[in-house]
């Protein structure tokens, strides 16, 4: 792959690793434990706490695995791996790659493995 382009993607990829590591810190009092809060009185003011930890735990989950799949394509532009689909060995296309840089196949490569 041409540095310029794989200029451009690590400038992408590294944007989108320091918008998720900003998300992660600022999710942080929402992935607390719940703690029994005085003011609130109930059972469902405890249970709406719970159900917003539950669910910011499931996106730090999901934030996480986005954050290993992109350092690995810092990886993969370090070694010139990157661009290249990893079954038939031939370029990915920019637009699959602008849509998920994290790509390792081409489009008729995933296209036959899901079947």
């Amino acid at each position: 792959m041409e540095q310029t382009r794989s200029a451009r993607y690590r400038s992408l990829v590294e944007a989108e690793i320091a918008e998720l590591e900003a998300l992660r810190r600022q999710s942080a009092e929402d992935r607390a434990p719940v703690a029994l809060d005085q003011q609130s009185v109930g059972r469902l003011a405890r249970m709406d706490a719970m159900q917003v930890q539950a669910m910011a735990l499931a996106a730090e989950r999901r934030r996480a695995a986005r954050l290993d799949r992109l350092h690995r394509v810092l990886q993969r532009i370090e070694d010139g791996e990157f661009g290249w689909c990893d079954s038939c060995g031939e370029e990915i296309p920019d637009g699959r790659l602008e849509v998920d840089p994290s790509a390792q196949l081409c489009v008729a490569c995933a296209r036959a493995q899901e079947r």
